[in-house]
């Protein structure tokens, strides 16, 4: 699955790689506050910026409020659930059916952190494309209003797929991997009007010879987000 991902350049930089501007002042704020994020953990729900059809980069929190959501009490329960979707339900399942189809987003990335498990240990391994120091995750999204304040929440999901060759050897328990973007595929991902085959075509695990791995320090959790030492090799 994905829980961890990597975010280790600044807003601005976001935005030009996405041909996005920065939206209002106060989202701003919000993705500035996250910039240079070694290490964002989906567990406390942070805000992330997405890249949608809009022309402005965003910032949504992860884990998917569906819009049906009745309170705030089955929005905490389900945004636990959510974080990931996967691909091969992702058209079935009542959170994600409606995201899926017109409520496409990125999540952008410079990389992402697994763990191979063997015997008893866990080794934990730094995820990340050769040649694009940021790359596209493929998300979904989706508004929902709480009726009890009257404020509004815009919230994703990260989708995964099968693993490719590396990425199987690494996560070698559940097999999953974030679906991952080419350039060329971007604003087609975000068009609202893309159908049911196309989606899917979008789908697949990323080709292994365009991505690398290095394990990196166990106590990687342990460490303040925004220290640089997360990402050190293991030599």
């Amino acid at each position: 699955m994905c829980f961890y991902n990597s975010m280790s350049v600044k807003a601005q930089k976001l935005a030009s790689r996405y041909g996005r501007g920065l939206s209002v002042v106060e989202i701003a704020e919000k993705i500035l506050k996250e910039q240079k994020q070694y290490r964002v953990d989906a567990f406390r729900f942070p805000e992330c910026p997405i890249v949608t059809a809009n022309e402005k980069l965003q910032s949504f929190t992860w884990g998917l409020i569906p819009f049906w959501t009745k309170n705030e009490e089955q929005a905490n329960e389900i945004k636990r659930m959510t974080l990931n979707a996967r691909a091969d339900t992702i058209f079935q399942k009542p959170s994600f059916r409606e995201p899926i189809m017109h409520k496409r987003c990125i999540v952008p990335s410079t990389g992402y952190f697994e763990w191979r498990h063997e015997g008893n240990k866990k080794i934990p391994y730094y995820i990340f494309l050769k040649d694009e120091e940021i790359f596209s995750m493929a998300g979904i999204y989706d508004t929902w209003l709480d009726k009890s304040n009257g404020e509004i929440l815009n919230t994703f999901s990260i989708i995964t797929t099968d693993t490719n060759p590396l990425t199987d050897y690494i996560h070698n328990t559940k097999h999953r991997m974030p679906a991952i973007l080419s350039q060329a595929d971007e604003e087609k991902w975000l068009d609202p009007k893309l159908d049911k085959i196309d989606i899917e075509q979008l789908l697949l695990p990323f080709p292994a010879d365009k991505m690398e791995a290095y394990v990196i320090e166990n106590n990687f959790l342990k460490k303040k987000s925004d220290d640089p030492t997360i990402l050190s090799k293991v030599i």
